[in-house]
């Protein structure tokens, strides 16, 4: 859930003039729009697809469509595969079909390619959650690299991906580690956990995210040094980071 007065997942990324929204999760618009006019943003990333990480596509897509049409602006929206099809059904269940449709030049990315979108360079990784999901690299121009994690258990995948990142964002949902039944799988880590592999990939910089505030901030923070064995960064609304 949304913490209180705050959204769900979604990162604004610019280099070089180009914006980039990295997923779109709920409340997401409404703080987008404290800091840029929607038409402003060049293309957003969706990494799977739950409402936490697209809801607010929903509210974007009408945005752009009716009082922002004058605009002209079309951001590329990119899905993961099956994203499409699934966006297109939702948006008609609840009425607002044609503003997604209209509203952004939809494509599905190709995780195994590795894409130039304006500024910036795209990679993929598939890590393990609930649904198919892709974390993602993001390069800039002058070879800073920002790894997001998404949601995902701990995995090896991730760290090899994310070796030698200037900023790796990993979630820290989970309090304590849980207990998975047989058969069962694991979609979050805790803090903690986020640290370990933060340390093995031997990232510059940490930054955690996607966690409630109904936890202690200090233990999340205590925590997560413990894994990684150095100071680590939690994100907030309007939290800015320089790569």
């Amino acid at each position: 859930m949304p913490d209180a007065g705050g959204a769900n997942s979604g990162y604004l990324v610019t280099e070089d003039g180009f914006k980039l929204l990295l997923d779109c999760g709920t409340g997401v618009f409404a703080a987008l729009r404290t800091v840029c006019e929607p038409p402003a943003v060049n293309a957003v990333l969706i990494t799977h697809m739950h409402a936490d990480h697209f809801a607010d596509l929903l509210p974007y897509g009408h945005a752009l469509v009716y009082p922002y049409r004058e605009s002209g602006s079309r951001p590329l929206l990119l899905l993961p595969p099956g994203g499409r099809e699934q966006l297109l059904q939702i948006a008609e269940l609840f009425g607002i079909g044609y503003p997604i449709d209209g509203a952004f030049q939809m494509e599905e990315y190709d995780p195994e390619q590795v894409t130039a979108i304006g500024s910036l360079t795209l990679r993929h990784r598939e890590v393990p959650h609930y649904i198919r999901t892709w974390a993602c690299e993001l390069g800039g121009t002058q070879g800073g690299r920002f790894t997001f994690g998404a949601d995902c258990a701990p995995n090896q995948e991730l760290v090899e991906f994310a070796r030698g990142a200037d900023l790796l964002m990993l979630e820290a949902t989970e309090e304590e580690v849980p207990v998975v039944p047989a058969g069962d799988v694991r979609g979050h880590m805790t803090a903690c956990e986020a640290g370990e592999m933060a340390r093995q990939a031997g990232v510059r910089r940490l930054a955690l995210t996607h966690f409630s505030d109904l936890l202690d901030r200090d233990v999340v923070s205590r925590r997560g040094e413990a894994g990684f064995g150095r100071p680590v960064d939690l994100v907030q609304a309007g939290s800015r980071f320089t790569v």
